[in-house]
């Protein structure tokens, strides 16, 4: 080869050239131009036999036609990359000046524009050490954003020789920095002054210096907007250099009780000059001092009758916290009520508010220095309280040096007992037959707060048979004496008890009717009152049955229970019928309406030609059946059962109001045989 840069030499040889990649026309091709090279060689030079000399651009378009590109290469996405910028500037009176450098990726090959931030006043540009020129953007040169050129692919670092003005604003100074479209933007401020206040928008401060001479600040800005510093001259505060002047206000609530009195104050603090790092409170004689709690508080301490109640920040203007604490007071007669006081104010304000806790009152009062108050006046602290014996007073105007007492007299009451439980309405269903044997339906309609059980004692000889609260069987237990034990519901708290039915079903044997006759009807024994008894009783038809004068019943016409816990609900409305099946065309034949035919309805199959349509109320009858199915499937254990009354024959009703606790109410009817059936 004569010549490196210009021609290639190819050599014929069977174990150097390759020929199985070559499609033929490119092989054709390349065989003419081997032809031509080496005639027109052989005119100009000599080689070695069996090679050849092409030129370069010709062996590349050879290759390319060998060995074609399946892809284009993409170029980049972008021609040039601003990757960090670095701001140092120093203030000195309007003017801010200093460097910008700009870092920069440049990722296309030839000349490529790179945008300077705008609104910076560029004095120069430095590109690795050498001036540059900037030009205005390709916008137009009307705008102010200017541009660098550059040619070399790879990283380059722009330096610019900046200036920016400082804005002057009610005492404050700032100056914005443009935002860019950098992945990291770092400023260094440099201001000849000491004492000042710094404030930052568009990024975070890092660091904040102070030297002899000047203030320093680091920071790092969001990118996608200006970053302005602004600052001003520090303010001394003297504040925590001046006296300490206090107003004050203290509502205090005491709660007299048997054995304890509790105190709770909250106390409001308003600083009018100075900074109150702690405040101090006197406390009587006796007084413990639980805990202290409010949101600037930071620490309570009592020591020689006072407490001191130290803040987490020295207050300035206002703080506010609330004080508890007890005593031991007496229970009844003269009782002196001790008074929280603030030291050290100019001025205090509030009141005190007693009440009485458990059962008394505040029958007479002796004060120094209150005055009487509604408690609506002292705040929701005292408001709040609905205590049926609680006395308000207000402080008395005047210095806060100014003497206050308080002593009360306490009237104490014995507590009364009151029912806790109570059976509104006793029904008595009675089944008597000719052999004396009685079946007994009992119903109570208990109203409970605190019992746990009614116990029931049954007349002598009576087996029980069933029992069931609020409608659902029960087991009953027994108590020493062989009395019943049923279970009570119980009411929540503060809430009022209502009423629910509680139901046994009982036999007793008596003995047999003869033609003419007196007979005792013995019912059970509650240890709760009963306000009202109702009692039918269903006699053998072949009798005649009347009241025996002087009862404790009366005869009268039979009525419905006046609880509603002892009347049945009412029956559930009818289900809606279900809807007709539309009717079929006369046009259709009967293959074509069993083909049109649907062959389910909600999963359910059709028979033949009739389509099952079901109502949403069947649907949901069908699932509770199937619940239920299931449910008594898995039940546990066995239930009792519930036995039903049946009332047979003629009757009689009869009625009693007020049956003391442990009271068996009875009854003695006539009766006498009657040739012919009937009764009333």
């Amino acid at each position: 080869m004569s010549s490196s840069s210009s021609f290639v030499s190819l050599s014929f040889r069977r174990e150097s050239l390759k020929f199985s990649r070559f499609p033929a026309s490119t092989f054709s091709a390349l065989l003419l131009c081997v032809f031509c090279a080496a005639t027109a060689s052989a005119q100009t030079a000599t080689h070695a036999p069996g090679w050849v000399v092409i030129t370069i651009g010709d062996y590349r378009s050879l290759h390319a036609k060998a060995y074609p590109p399946d892809r284009e290469p993409e170029g980049p996405p972008v021609d040039a990359t601003l990757t960090r910028v670095d701001y140092d500037l120093r203030i000195d009176g309007d003017l801010a000046s200093g460097r910008a450098t700009l870092t920069v990726d440049v990722l296309k090959d030839g000349w490529v524009r790179v945008p300077i931030p705008a609104g910076l006043l560029v004095r120069e540009a430095k590109l690795d050490g050498k001036l540059v020129s900037l030009v205005p953007s390709a916008a137009g040169r009307a705008t102010n954003q200017l541009s660098a050129l550059l040619s070399k692919p790879g990283r380059a670092v722009l330096q610019l020789d900046i200036a920016l003005p400082v804005a002057s604003n009610a005492g404050e100074e700032s100056i914005s920095l443009p935002s860019t479209g950098s992945g990291v933007t770092r400023a260094t401020v440099r201001l000849p002054k000491q004492g000042v206040d710094i404030r930052l928008n568009g990024g975070l401060l890092a660091d904040k210096s102070e030297s002899a001479a000047e203030s320093k600040w680091l920071a790092y800005a969001r990118g996608n907007e200006p970053l302005t510093f602004t600052w001003k001259r520090k303010t001394e505060d003297h504040r925590s250099t001046q006296a300490l002047r206090l107003r004050g206000s203290l509502t205090e609530l005491t709660g007299v009780g048997e054995d304890t009195t509790t105190i709770v104050a909250q106390v409001n603090v308003e600083v009018t000059q100075g900074a109150a790092k702690e405040v101090r409170l006197a406390l009587p004689d006796k007084v413990t001092v639980n805990q202290v709690s409010g949101a600037t508080v930071a620490d309570w301490e009592m020591k020689d009758g006072q407490l001191a109640v130290t803040f987490l920040e020295p207050v300035e203007q206002n703080a506010k916290f609330i004080v508890s604490g007890e005593t031991r007071s007496p229970r009844d007669g003269q009782i002196e009520i001790p008074l929280l006081r603030l030291l050290n104010t100019e001025r205090d304000t509030g009141g005190v508010a007693v009440e009485v806790l458990g059962a008394g009152e505040i029958n007479k009062f002796k004060t120094e220095g209150l005055e009487n108050a509604d408690a609506s006046d002292l705040g929701e602290i005292v408001s709040s309280r609905q205590s049926t014996s609680l006395s308000a007073f207000r402080f008395r105007s005047g210095d806060a040096k100014t003497t206050r007492s308080l002593t009360v007299n306490v009237a104490r009451y014995t507590p009364q007992a009151v029912l806790m439980a109570n059976v509104a309405e006793a029904r008595y269903n009675v089944l008597i037959t000719n052999e004396g044997k009685q079946l007994v339906q009992a119903r109570y309609a208990v109203r409970n707060n605190q019992r746990n059980f009614l116990k029931i004692t049954l007349p002598a000889g009576a087996t029980l048979w069933s029992a069931s609260l609020a409608g659902k069987p029960v087991r009953p237990g027994q108590s020493p004496d062989g009395s019943v034990l049923l279970p009570l519901e119980k009411a929540h708290a503060g809430e009022d008890s209502p009423e629910f039915a509680v139901e046994i079903v009982y036999i007793n044997r008596g003995s047999a009717w003869n033609d003419k006759g007196q007979f005792k009807l013995a019912l059970p024994a509650l240890d709760l009152p009963v306000s009202r008894t109702g009692l039918l009783v269903f006699h053998p038809p072949l009798f005649k049955v009347a009241l025996e004068p002087g009862a404790a019943f009366r005869a009268e016409v039979y009525e419905d229970p006046l609880s509603a816990a002892l009347n049945p609900p009412p029956p559930p409305p009818p289900p809606p019928p279900p809807p007709k099946p539309a009717a079929v065309p006369r046009s259709f034949s009967a293959i074509s309406v069993e083909a049109a035919a649907p062959t389910s309805v909600e999963g359910l199959p059709v028979e033949g030609r009739n389509v099952v349509d079901l109502s949403e109320a069947a649907k949901q009858a069908a699932v509770d059946n199937f619940r239920i199915a299931l449910q008594g499937g898995k039940a546990s254990g066995i239930l009792p059962i519930k036995v039903s009354f049946a009332g047979l024959g003629p009757s009689l009703y009869l009625v009693s109001e007020l049956t003391g606790e442990n009271q068996a109410p009875s009854t003695d009817l006539n009766y006498q045989h009657e040739k012919k059936a009937g009764g009333r």
